[in-house]
């Protein structure tokens, strides 16, 4: 698992460039240095997937992750060639920049991580959940909490959730879910990268959020899967739209995103009414310039951006998904995305042919 959570910056050199002198292993072009920043969410899977693409194609990727809205600020600010978000862009946001075009790389689970002694299963509701984060249920042996654990022992000890003090596309799914099951929620607190949550403790990024869950007894805080399982935190199963009491798996996550996808992949699937789907399940995107003539980039940087892209889409990239925790794309995602790669251009030229 080191390899999974080195830095927070990911530089993958290609073992080709060294041994070629930076031709590129596909013959087409030279071997290009590509920079993205954003989702921590993902991480794990594109500390992965960007070394075995940089294997194959002879580029180099370095990724920040520096949460989603920090990828997009600097998106925004056309100073790297991908933002990473968990969250897609809202239509305000995307007015306030040049076209861009969203890629989803793989499907995840938001879940609620905790630490409490002697408590190796918890089930939560989705009202229950955001009550705690609300701060309106405050001891762990509140009896709401029995009521949905009754052959648990809770303690009579006060909640610390743990939140991300970040922008974070892992916020925005969380609180997502939350408007979906809690009126209250919605109402008060809303949807976002960043909340006002009342009471806790915050941290930046899914790392931290795992360390001060890990660290902390009576804690309990959303994070990616992969975070909770690389330090063996447990986490919660959580009542999803059918009643059904939900543990996050490559088939639950799956089962999330049965519904139809919109032709720009833009779309939530928190609270999916299916049946066996984890209802905090999420695409995670990369997020271009539909326009790739920008800041002084070559057309070979555009086209490697471009064979990074389709490199995730392939099925051996996407097979990597459930060996970190993740689920692959479905087909109709991957389709269209495709498609949506076709439409990026260099100098109005498109760059797929």
């Amino acid at each position: 698992m080191k390899k999974i959570f080195r830095s927070v910056v990911t530089l993958v050199a290609a073992i080709a460039m060294v041994s070629c002198g930076g031709n590129a292993t596909n013959g087409s072009r030279e071997a290009q240095e590509l920079s993205g920043a954003g989702a921590t969410f993902p991480l794990p899977f594109y500390n992965v997937v960007f070394e075995n693409f940089s294997q194959v194609n002879g580029d180099v990727v370095a990724y920040g992750g520096i949460g989603s809205g920090g990828g997009v600020r600097n998106l925004r600010d056309k100073i790297v060639d991908f933002a990473g978000s968990d969250a897609f862009l809202s239509d305000k946001e995307m007015a306030e920049m040049a076209p861009v075009v969203h890629i989803p790389t793989c499907m995840g689970a938001v879940v609620l991580a905790y630490n409490l002694d002697g408590v190796k299963e918890l089930k939560l509701s989705g009202e229950v959940i955001a009550d705690i984060f609300a701060g309106n249920i405050k001891m762990w042996n509140d009896e709401r909490l029995v009521a949905l654990n009754p052959d648990v022992t809770l303690p009579a000890e006060a909640i610390i959730p743990v939140f991300r003090s970040d922008g974070s596309g892992t916020t925005f799914v969380f609180t997502d879910y939350l408007t979906k099951v809690s009126p209250m929620w919605r109402e008060k607190f809303g949807a976002g990268k960043s909340v006002n949550f009342p009471s806790g403790q915050a941290a930046k990024g899914n790392p931290g959020v795992a360390g001060v869950i890990k660290q902390t007894k009576n804690s309990i805080g959303y994070v990616g899967s992969e975070y909770a399982f690389a330090q063996k935190i447990p986490y919660a199963r959580i009542q999803n739209a059918r009643g059904e009491f939900v543990l996050p798996s490559s088939a639950t996550i799956s089962a999330a995103a049965s519904g139809v996808i919109p032709a720009d992949t833009r779309c939530s699937i928190t609270n999916a009414d299916a049946a066996g789907a984890y209802p905090i399940s999420t695409f995670t995107w990369m997020i271009i310039y539909k326009e790739q003539n920008y800041s002084d980039r070559s057309k070979e940087q555009a086209a490697a951006t471009l064979d990074l892209l389709k490199y995730i889409l392939s099925d051996e990239a996407q097979a990597i998904t459930s060996e970190v925790h993740y689920a692959p794309l479905p087909a109709k995602a991957k389709e269209l995305s495709m498609t949506n790669l076709k439409t990026v251009t260099y100098d109005g030229v498109a760059i797929l042919q």
